[in-house]
């Protein structure tokens, strides 16, 4: 029986015939907050709010903004193109956001039926006070068209966040069998990701034809061991790091409670190394693990400038030094949690995706300015 309840869920997660309909009710996302680190720490926020309401999670598409080249426009990438649905009903019950628009929507959630749930403080933002922003601007705009969703009335709410301690508020004032679709304009979740949820990081599971392309270009582009590294060093990253060196950025900044610890009181200071790191800090931190770990190659991912050859030259060429810079920045990020070490950037949530995949698979990582990172509350 258990077998068959875990078919018809897969069924319900990667197509097949229509799936049923919750009565549990849906739980439906824009993830219009930054890019793909950002979504992901949000994602898995989202997933624990679901199941906190016991409520089907509509898994959206994550948002690519392809700006500079084709097709020049915000990308919505289905979730199953990266990653496994099917892992996800380990933990909690979900759908694809297009399956859901597609095989349920026409029937349990048409036009004329929908409607959107916002803070009032969001809906002081429109025109008239008192409805949700749901399609104002970019990336919600677009989002919410591609399925051609317009939202018909708005239910506002406050005095409740969407941390686990307001569960049974959120239950009985917004009930499924009168409130079947909870459609939101952003994230039910924290940026960074919340300490406790990050174990959640093991139902994310690379997508089949991810691995073939991730290991096809380790096999062909790298020799084992190697280090792998992440540079964010473009000119918005300066900017922001300058908010470090001013004294407008305290330690909790951006993703940074990953390696200066989430209890505020006690965080480690955060240092200009740690979130723009020179290329002495490049160079010394590289020297001491490809020493530690004997590596033979070094692969970069990076933002802007590689320091391919800076690196090369540091390493009298001894040292095999690849950068990709691929088209789809997922390639970096598995090349990166596969590699024997890697050198992270703290205050990113770019880092911070790789850092969480590496310690579900108890594989060992560090940051730039920090060679052993304090252990989070959260063993995986």
């Amino acid at each position: 029986v258990l077998l068959l309840l875990l078919m018809a869920a897969v069924m319900a997660a990667g197509g097949g015939a229509a799936p049923a309909w919750d009565a549990a009710g849906y739980l439906l996302y824009c993830p219009c907050m930054g890019r793909f680190g950002n979504q992901a720490e949000h994602f898995l926020g989202a997933l624990a709010f679901a199941r906190a309401l016991n409520r089907t999670l509509a898994v959206p598409p994550w948002i690519e903004y392809r700006h500079h080249r084709p097709p020049y426009t915000n990308l919505h990438v289905p979730y199953a193109e990266h990653f496994r649905l099917e892992p996800l009903l380990q933990y909690h019950r979900v759908i694809s956001l297009e399956d859901f628009m597609e095989k349920l929507a026409p029937v349990h959630w048409p036009p004329g039926k929908r409607v959107a749930y916002c803070f009032e403080a969001a809906a002081q933002r429109s025109a008239d006070k008192s409805s949700c922003p749901m399609k104002d601007g970019n990336p919600f705009g677009p989002f919410w068209d591609q399925f051609q969703v317009n939202f018909d009335k708005s239910e506002l709410f406050k005095g409740i966040s969407f941390s686990s301690a307001y569960k049974d508020h959120w239950i009985q004032r917004f009930s499924p069998s009168e409130h079947p679709v909870l459609a939101l304009p952003g994230a039910p979740a924290q940026f960074p990701v919340l300490e406790e949820h990050r174990p959640l990081h093991k139902y994310i599971v690379w997508a089949d034809e991810m691995v073939k392309k991730g290991e096809a270009y380790i096999h062909s582009l790298l020799v084992r061991p190697y280090v792998g590294i992440h540079l964010r060093i473009g000119s918005d990253w300066k900017n922001a790091c300058n908010m470090l060196k001013d004294g407008t950025a305290g330690p909790h900044f951006m993703a940074s409670p990953q390696c200066v610890g989430y209890d505020r009181s006690a965080a480690v200071p955060l240092t200009m190394d740690m979130c723009l790191p020179d290329l002495k800090e490049i160079k010394r931190a590289l020297k001491l693990w490809v020493k530690k770990t004997e590596a033979k190659s070094v692969y970069i991912a990076t933002d802007s400038e590689p320091y391919t050859t800076e690196i090369q030259q540091f390493f009298q060429g001894k040292i095999k030094v690849v950068s990709l810079q691929p088209e789809v920045p997922q390639i970096d990020l598995y090349v990166l949690g596969q590699s024997d070490h890697f050198i992270g950037n703290c205050v990113s949530s770019f880092t911070a995706f790789v850092k969480r995949e590496r310690d579900v698979h108890g594989r060992p990582s560090s940051f730039f300015g920090m060679d052993h990172p304090p252990r989070l509350r959260d063993e995986f």
